[in-house]
């Protein structure tokens, strides 16, 4: 259900099942202080961010300086060491998905592009980029910064079919409105042995379970939905893909815990941070579905 400011869901979002609860209350402790509710659905296990603003009027939630994939700010130590990591992960991206595809250079689209640092890594291998990016400012500084023209999404439904051999989304999945409509256009314009690489933080990991409600990955309302690996799975069934493989993201789980310490003792606990993320990622050692972000791999039925 729609009001003309929010969405108030009365049934999961993935499996359309009605038996939904309210699990969390989560404050918004980038911009607006605002409180959230966060639901939980008992048959797929999908989590979603209740009465979220609608798209025209979510904007403003991401409007902050701190907000680095849109800013690139890298002011204080958390941002830098982002940063710092950052340059390393985008090798270990661009690796994954040439041994996803099984091509060293390809047609990609990366979706939810932020600054262009990815896509600029890829045009750089030898790729044909097409980014997409929604908020003006990161379009305006991924010019700036890595000399990329970059779309805003509108422009997705008007791509070719079987157009891509990979489709990316790095921590963008959980942020897109029309969540139906962009799965069922990226099979239309994936190609039949194309590969869609899909980033997301994972509620059931220990890093979560340890915040709770202060876990910075629950992001609110940024972060419309919050995925398991089972709704993971479900949705993607749903829209004619299977998971091919799961692979973690080793580094998200002390980012992440740092964020999450300063929202729940305003303080910097980095010591605590990195003892909960390493304790997190060990747990996630022989099982990456447990890990605090997970990168599943999609390829058409």
């Amino acid at each position: 259900m729609t009001n003309d400011l929010t969405i108030h869901y009365s049934a999961c979002p993935v499996c359309n099942s009605d038996a939904i609860l309210k699990v969390l209350d989560i404050q918004d402790y980038t911009v607006s202080q605002e409180i959230f509710e966060v639901w939980h659905c008992a048959q797929c296990s999908f989590r979603f961010t209740q009465n979220i603003p609608i798209a025209s009027k979510i904007g403003p939630y991401y409007q902050s300086a701190n907000y680095v994939s849109h800013s690139d700010t890298q002011e204080g130590f958390i941002h830098r060491a982002y940063h710092l990591v950052r340059n390393y992960t985008l090798k270990v991206k661009r690796q994954l998905i040439q041994n996803a595809t099984g091509k060293q250079t390809g047609a990609l689209l990366d979706v939810g592009a932020g600054t262009g640092a990815f896509s600029k890594a890829m045009k750089e291998a030898g790729w044909k980029v097409t980014g997409l990016e929604p908020d003006d400012t990161a379009r305006k500084n991924a010019l700036e910064i890595n000399g990329l023209e970059l779309i805003s999404p509108d422009n997705l439904y008007h791509l070719p079919a079987a157009n891509f051999d990979a489709i990316t989304m790095w921590h963008v999945l959980e942020h897109v409105h029309d969540l139906h409509g962009y799965l069922e256009k990226f099979h239309t314009i994936l190609k039949q042995e194309g590969k869609l690489v899909i980033a997301v933080p994972n509620y059931t990991s220990y890093d979560a379970k340890v915040y709770q409600q202060f876990w910075a990955a629950y992001d609110v309302p940024r972060h419309l939905y919050h995925f398991s690996p089972h709704s993971m799975a479900q949705l993607a069934a749903s829209k004619g893909f299977r998971i091919a493989s799961v692979k973690p993201m080793w580094f998200d789980s002390f980012y992440v815990a740092m964020l999450s310490e300063q929202y729940k003792t305003g303080k910097n606990q980095y010591i605590n941070a990195v003892w909960n993320g390493l304790i997190s990622n060990l747990k996630a050692l022989f099982d990456h579905k447990k890990c605090s972000s997970v990168i599943y791999i999609l390829e058409k039925k």
